[in-house]
């Protein structure tokens, strides 16, 4: 998990970079993909992911290790056909995962926050999930462990074919010529974000879309069908942390709720949006019916606010990179605690950006935590050895959570926008 957090300390500057260049080149052009309270809460869900990722926070099925030591038939030599062999494993992997997502009720939770943005933009791209709690990758990495891929170079490639995911997250890119043909590219990756009922499902490779070609879920982008983006039962808020659960708990209420015995085992290995029929009827949910014109989620923000969640989200983001960078001297138990301070700031402020009643009470409540956690230890988890007034400076940016929890949780709050939510 160290080399995890090495690897996100130089990958997390440059997707901020990428998406700085978008910002600007959509400004230059006049033709913005951006919103900022989207924008915050996708660079968020991105922070939440790569907390619980580099934590371990997971309960393997199965290691690819375990699989390498008793399956594998053969020994590829550590040449160049090793590393072919893996990217290839890997990507094919990563398809029918990617397909098992949106095909599987149960899986599909696991998904939805990386299609809950109605934005398409690089910042979509670090819409990555914190659900995804019991990891059983290895097992569609059977081929490679019978082949004897070494597990030092899926350990490798692994990260990197993740992070190679992220450029083709964009509008500004249009269609790329005999590349088409070979690689995953920004206008088939559109088409897979999209609701439009022509795009559904469609183009579930990673890296390569010849599996797409191959296995029947290809669509080229139409020129006369514009992708909208989303997914068909809204979010309906900017918190991560509760998209990442919006699907099972509709799963978990519609298995309590039919009568069926048979349908509270099945829901859950249904084709994704499948309800019992008995539920479906007394508690009906409604979707977007028409992707062109559908009411976009938005919140009341005054420039105070976008302001105070701005600066929340730098704050959050400068703690992540520290933490990364003191990894080993911070301890399991630091790990843990610093980790849950991140979770905690992330739900308070983009709760905040919902306009939830609830919301200032986290802020207050998690500055006294903060606060409190700085006057027993005189530090911020080993902070002040490379600054001497680090600790200092996260204790005055509790006393700014503080301030601001009650100065929101004091003004009148218009009423929640929540298109679609149920």
């Amino acid at each position: 998990m160290e080399e995890y957090a090495t690897a996100l300390l130089y990958a997390i500057p440059f997707f901020l970079l990428l998406m700085a260049v978008e910002i600007g080149y959509g400004a230059w052009t006049r033709n913005q993909k951006y919103r900022l309270m989207d924008t915050v809460s996708s660079i968020s869900s991105g922070l939440t992911n790569v907390v619980k990722d580099s934590l371990g926070l997971v309960f393997v099925l199965v290691s690819y290790p375990f699989l390498l030591e008793h399956l594998a038939l053969f020994e590829i030599r550590a040449t160049w056909g090793v590393w072919l062999v893996a990217f290839l494993a890997i990507d094919f992997a990563g398809y029918w995962n990617h397909r098992l997502s949106h095909r599987v009720n149960l899986f599909w939770n696991q998904h939805v926050i990386h299609h809950s943005s109605e934005e398409f933009n690089l910042a979509c791209a670090l819409r990555q999930p914190i659900s995804n709690l019991v990891g059983y990758f290895s097992l569609l990495l059977l081929p490679a462990a019978l082949l004897g891929v070494p597990e030092q170079v899926i350990a490798i490639l692994a990260p990197i074919h993740l992070f190679a995911q992220f450029w083709y997250h964009t509008q500004h890119i249009g269609k790329m010529g005999w590349l088409e043909y070979v690689i995953v590219t920004p206008s088939q990756h559109r088409v897979h974000h999209a609701i439009n009922p022509e795009y559904i499902d469609k183009n579930l490779g990673q890296i390569l879309c010849v599996w797409d070609r191959m296995f029947g879920t290809f669509q080229e982008e139409l020129p006369d069908v514009p992708p909208r983006y989303g997914v068909l039962k809204p979010a309906a808020t900017w918190n991560p942390i509760l998209i990442n659960f919006q699907h099972l708990g509709r799963l978990l209420a519609d298995a309590w709720r039919t009568r069926s015995l048979r349908d509270k085992f099945r829901i859950w290995w249904m084709p994704t949006g499948w309800r019992p029929a008995d539920v479906a009827k007394k508690y009906p949910r409604q979707g977007i019916s028409d992707v062109y014109n559908f009411r976009r989620y938005e919140t009341p923000a005054d420039p105070l606010l976008k302001a105070y969640v701005v600066f929340q989200l730098a704050v959050t983001l400068t703690l992540l990179i520290f933490m990364f960078y003191n990894f080993g001297a911070i301890g399991s138990a630091g790990l843990l605690l610093s980790g849950g301070m991140l979770f905690a700031g992330i739900f308070g402020y983009t709760s905040l950006m919902d306009g939830r009643r609830f919301a200032p009470w986290i802020e207050v409540a998690r500055a006294l935590a903060g606060g409190w956690l700085i006057y027993r230890t005189s530090d911020w988890f080993g902070l002040d050895a490379y600054w001497s007034m680090g600790s200092t400076a996260v204790a005055v940016y509790f006393c700014i959570t503080l301030a601001g929890g009650i100065y929101f949780g004091t003004r009148a709050r218009p009423a929640r926008d929540v298109p679609l939510a149920y």
